[in-house]
């Protein structure tokens, strides 16, 4: 079936819906309009990396952020704005270098990954052991690195749906400590990165005990270059302290509903980032749709139900979606629906809603106001909707997962790239126009999500 017929059926179905419904697409198309050409998620994305920048859990930067984003929400208007504290283990990067010794003396552009050991004081030198997959890491034996240090440069290619990365994750969380059960002292990888440039990418991994980085992609081939003509000296010298309490917030803001207050909506983005560059795309991209969207789809009027944004404190090295469900589990039954955005500002191009609820007039609105958007309503029910609703979700609250194009997602995460002019204003306002027209549709009607899933079985 061709996309245009797609739409035009979604358009036809409204036309043949009750009048609340179309009342409902009247005001998603109001709201889907407005955001097209609202600054207001640009502003904000701008106001949170020039004001604030990297914003690592634990740092005085995230304690900046804090007071950021209250005020932020109270700025655009939102209410029962407030910071729910939480402690959560943080990782800080020291000073780091590293640098091939033997057999020509080359310097290496690496990123330690979160939770890396430091080296002894004046750095380690060590024989590489290089694998060109990670499997061929697993393959080896225990015992079979004792010394030296383990290289793992398997690539990982470009897709729009950003699927590549749960493919090679395991090499950057569970690589070190698979290396340190062979014996390495110390492992390097090529960063989960999408681009060819010499900026190397940062990321989260598992305790091992080891010092453990991330290579730029350059620098992983030209280690594979220098194993191919025999043995490869590498000195590393990396310094990091941990915090296993460190201090946390989820910030929330509000808009309240006037006739169902009780029932909410929750969406958000997450507030901290690593440290390389500004957190522009991972996730002040996230904090402005979301904010923005909540903003605008109250603009059409008075909401019947309450929207919440959150602004979660550590998703890059975790606990902010435990102590979310932890300060908030009373409420879960009365939470509608869930959401987040954290795959950065590429357009939205498909939606997962929860199953049975696609024929809902509601929905059928909803999908009627994306027909200008480009965006399909996939068939299927969301797999998953994202780390920081995690919690929610396994406490049974319904979520959508709205899919970004990603597709240059992965040339900027975790890296000194991920800045604010790699963010398009047309493709962000996008995003804001999607959420918004949901929002609304979702917080006018009955709709609800559970019932609806439980028919459907």
């Amino acid at each position: 079936m061709r996309m245009t017929t797609i739409f035009a059926a979604a358009a036809l179905a409204v036309l043949a819906a009750p009048a609340f419904a179309q009342d409902l697409v009247a005001g998603a198309a109001q709201v889907r309009d407005r955001a097209l050409t609202d600054g207001t998620a640009w502003a904000v994305a701008e106001s949170l990396t020039t004001e604030v920048g990297p914003r690592m859990t634990g740092s005085p930067a995230m304690e900046r952020g804090r007071d950021w984003a209250v005020a932020k929400f109270r700025e655009l208007g939102f209410t029962n704005v407030r910071v729910e504290r939480f402690t959560t283990p943080a990782w800080f990067r020291g000073p780091e270098s590293a640098e091939v010794v033997g057999p020509a003396p080359h310097k290496l552009h690496i990123l330690g990954l979160g939770n890396s050991a430091s080296t002894p004081k004046g750095g380690l030198t060590a024989e590489i052991a290089l694998f060109r997959s990670y499997q061929e890491l697993l393959d080896q034996p225990e015992g079979s690195l004792k010394g030296k240090i383990a290289v793992v440069t398997q690539r990982m290619p470009r897709t729009q749906d950003g699927s590549s990365y749960g493919f090679v994750n395991a090499q950057r969380t569970q690589g070190p400590r698979e290396a340190a059960r062979r014996g390495a002292v110390g492992y390097l990888v090529r960063s989960l990165s999408t681009d060819d440039t010499r900026l190397p990418h940062t990321g989260g991994a598992q305790a091992a005990g080891i010092p453990a980085a991330a290579l730029s992609p350059p620098d992983a081939e030209l280690l594979e270059n220098l194993a191919r003509r025999g043995a490869v000296r590498v000195k590393l010298d990396m310094q990091s302290r941990s915090d296993p309490k460190a201090p946390a917030y989820n910030i929330v803001g509000e808009i309240r509903g006037t006739e169902r207050p009780d029932e909410v909506i929750v969406l958000g983005g997450h507030l901290d980032s690593w440290d390389p560059g500004t957190g522009a795309v991972d996730d002040a991209a996230g904090i402005a749709i979301t904010t923005a969207a909540a903003k605008l789809a109250a603009s059409a009027g008075p909401l019947k139900r309450t929207i919440r944004v959150v602004m979660w404190g550590s998703e890059e090295q975790g606990g902010s979606s435990g102590a979310y469900l932890a300060a908030n589990r009373a409420e879960v039954p009365k939470m509608i629906v869930a959401g987040e955005s954290d795959s950065g500002a590429g357009r939205v191009y498909s939606i997962a809603l929860p199953a049975g609820s696609r024929s809902h007039p509601a929905m059928k609105a909803f999908e009627a106001a994306l027909v200008p958007l480009k965006v399909v309503v996939r068939r299927e029910a969301p797999q998953s909707g994202g780390a920081d609703i995690a919690g929610l979700i396994s406490a049974g609250t319904p979520f959508v997962d709205f899919n970004q194009d990603m597709s240059r997602y992965f040339d900027l995460h975790h890296a000194a790239d991920d800045t604010l002019d790699k963010i398009d204003p047309a493709e962000l306002s996008q995003n804001v126009a999607v959420w918004a027209a949901f929002l609304y549709t979702v917080a006018n009607s009955d709709i609800d999500f559970r019932q609806l899933a439980k028919e459907a079985k």
